[in-house]
């Protein structure tokens, strides 16, 4: 479908796909979109919050100079380094650029003399500016709501959730990482949904501490905020087809209505470029270029007139779409039925049962591979997901023996 966004404004306006636009990846863009969705309505939970008492404003004393420290020179010293060893770089290769946005910034390859001497002159011009300043520190006192720290929280919890997914999708795939560390490290498929939500969990844990907030109450939030970003994300999985698909489809019954892309899908133009070429491909073009060393991509340029140029078949189960579907209701449910749950802690534990039941019956028809344990062959995912499950159901009886709630009061 869309693998950037030139093949989404090509069905929409009729523009030619592989254009500029297409830096813009979908699933990154989508990405985007939930990180922003989920930060919505974290600072509206944390505002509440603090109205309702339960999150206090904090105190903290603020050293305040003219002068630069020397980490702050550094920083921006390698920064401008990088800058201006792979802006010049990018401007010549945009091509190559427009079509792997991220293996390109990640790669070593760049104008590295124009970085460096870029570097030095951004390193001379803060020692320069130092030596002009003011010695002088002064104290101040400053207080702050820590739902003036939306930005930190969701940009910690984007960092260690990319991480997380990135570590556990190289832990299912060694092999794959042996062969190609920097392309396993930096590209933008296969990442692990649970590792993200695992890190994730511990670095937002920690951070959220440090600046006043609960962990319980933040995680009673991540529940709903988690489920949200989760459908957003999932929509930039369905409309790029990176691989999140299902299993082939059974033959659809004669009772289904709904439409059938949502029963079976093919993914053409799939950001993988896995399947078959698509209709009017010239094969003999595509095999030419490939046995002459030539990426798919550019393979797919010669013979079809766009970079990707595949579909599958047969068609699969696109259980993206069920699981966005999932999601939002679930979301919606917590959402609309927040304030009965008395006890925090209670709202997170009921999502992380959610997610595990949704999860482990997801798998069931998901592409994914499989390890023996215990006489079983489920997927990682499906192994994490009882886990949550169980953790769930242990926090939930925890929660109700220590405050001696009654289940009279959640009805």
């Amino acid at each position: 479908m869309y693998p950037d966004l030139s093949y989404f404004f090509h069905d929409l306006f009729g523009t030619h796909p592989d254009n500029w636009i297409s830096i813009f990846k979908t699933f990154g863009f989508m990405l985007v979109v939930a990180l922003m969705s989920t930060a919505i309505l974290l600072k509206s939970e944390l505002l509440r919050l603090e109205k309702s008492g339960l999150i206090l404003p904090q105190n903290i004393v603020s050293s305040i100079s003219e002068k630069l420290s020397n980490k702050d020179i550094l920083i921006n010293t390698l920064f401008s380094f990088f800058i201006g060893g792979k802006l010049p770089f990018i401007i010549q290769n945009f091509d190559r650029f427009k079509g792997d946005p991220a293996s390109f910034i990640f790669s070593m390859e760049g104008q590295w003399m124009i970085g460096l001497l870029l570097g030095l002159l951004t390193a001379g011009y803060y020692l320069y500016t130092n030596s002009k300043a003011s010695p002088e520190i002064k104290t101040e006192n400053i207080q702050y709501w820590p739902s003036s720290k939306t930005n930190d929280i969701i940009i910690m919890a984007g960092l260690s959730g990319v991480i997380g997914s990135k570590l556990f999708s190289v832990f299912e795939d060694m092999s794959g990482f042996f062969r190609d560390p920097l392309g396993a490290l930096f590209s933008g498929s296969g990442l692990n949904v649970y590792g993200g939500l695992i890190l994730a969990f511990f670095v937002v844990s920690w951070y959220v501490k440090k600046i006043g907030i609960k962990p319980i109450y933040m995680m009673d939030i991540g529940g709903m905020g988690i489920l949200l970003g989760y459908a957003v994300g999932r929509i930039g999985c369905q409309l790029s087809g990176d691989g999140d698909w299902g299993i082939v489809a059974a033959a659809q019954p004669d009772w289904w209505f709904l439409p059938d892309w949502i029963w079976s899908y093919n993914y053409p133009h799939n950001v993988n470029n896995d399947g078959v070429l698509m209709a009017g491909c010239d094969t003999d073009v595509f095999n030419q270029a490939r046995a002459a060393g030539m990426s798919i991509e550019n393979s797919c340029l010669e013979s079809c007139g766009y970079r990707y140029c595949h579909e599958l078949s047969p068609k699969v189960y696109p259980t993206p779409i069920y699981e966005i579907v999932f999601s939002l209701i679930a979301f919606a449910v917590l959402w609309f039925n927040k304030h009965k749950f008395k006890i925090p802690g209670l709202l997170f534990f009921t999502y992380m049962i959610i997610n595990g039941v949704e999860r482990f019956f997801i798998e069931t028809i998901r592409v994914n591979d499989r390890y023996p344990l215990f006489g079983l062959e489920w997927s990682q995912a499906q192994y994490i997901s009882v886990l949550f499950v169980l953790i769930g159901i242990a926090g939930i009886v925890f929660l109700f023996k220590k405050n001696k709630a009654s289940l009279s009061d959640y009805k």
